[in-house]
């Protein structure tokens, strides 16, 4: 049976979500164990990977259970046990054969979080801190990614894809309590390429680059800005299907 499963994590305690080599701590290193120790031995598939240090709200993973799996319920609370406290799975539900996390994805959402307050040692790994934010010149810059675009220049070195081509569906930008959040929704995104788009959304803040400097690097023109913002910041909020 093909089951959709729904995780969080938390990417602080993580090196990411993709296994690698030698004795690295990821969110796929515990969750294979996990599974192993419960005798599936299937291979699991996500709906993409984050970077070290990078939150998911709602990843969506799948992965085949041998027949005998077939409570559920039980399964969850099990792998729970196992996975714990960093990681939580919310949801495993049976889905048709042919359903795959990556390729069935419609849309993916992300959110990042700043903040303007005092740096609190508590949050940190949860919540950007900045100096200070404006609001209006954001909101009218972020809304510039919005469309099909090559986000070639929006990427960080290292990527093995091919093609560049995104459409971003919806922008946005606001005010929540004492936090500032960034939206993203998107068919896809590039490596790195959110806190990309984050770096140069706060440099344009800090009046360090403009929204014409912004156009200028979408279209290839020139490519002015290519560091990332931290990845403490941001979460993987939902996965649409």
């Amino acid at each position: 049976m093909r089951v959709k499963i729904t995780i969080s994590y938390d990417g602080s305690r993580f090196n990411g979500f993709q296994i690698q080599k030698g004795l690295v701590l990821t969110v796929s290193s515990v969750l294979q164990n996990a599974f192993k120790s419960l005798k599936i031995d299937s291979k699991f598939y996500a709906s993409g990977r984050t970077d070290a240090g990078v939150h998911a709200l709602n990843q969506t993973i799948h992965i085949d259970l041998p027949p005998y799996w077939d409570d559920l319920e039980k399964l969850k609370n099990l792998l729970n046990k196992r996975v714990l406290p960093h990681i939580y799975l919310k949801t495993i539900k049976p889905v048709d054969k042919n359903f795959h996390a990556r390729f069935d994805a419609k849309k993916r959402v992300y959110r990042y979080i700043i903040s303007c307050a005092t740096p609190n040692s508590f949050l940190f790994p949860y919540v950007t801190f900045v100096k200070s934010i404006d609001e209006k010149l954001i909101n009218e810059a972020i809304r510039t990614f919005e469309g099909t675009h090559n986000f070639e220049y929006f990427k960080k070195s290292g990527s093995d894809v091919k093609n560049f081509i995104r459409t971003i569906y919806k922008t946005n930008f606001y005010a929540y309590k004492e936090y500032y959040i960034f939206y993203f929704e998107a068919n896809g995104f590039l490596r790195s390429q959110i806190r990309m788009m984050v770096d140069f959304l706060l440099k344009i803040s800090d009046k360090k680059l403009s929204i014409d400097d912004l156009k200028r690097q979408l279209n290839k023109k020139k490519q002015l800005n290519t560091t990332l913002a931290p990845p403490n910041g941001l979460y993987l909020t939902k996965i649409k299907y």
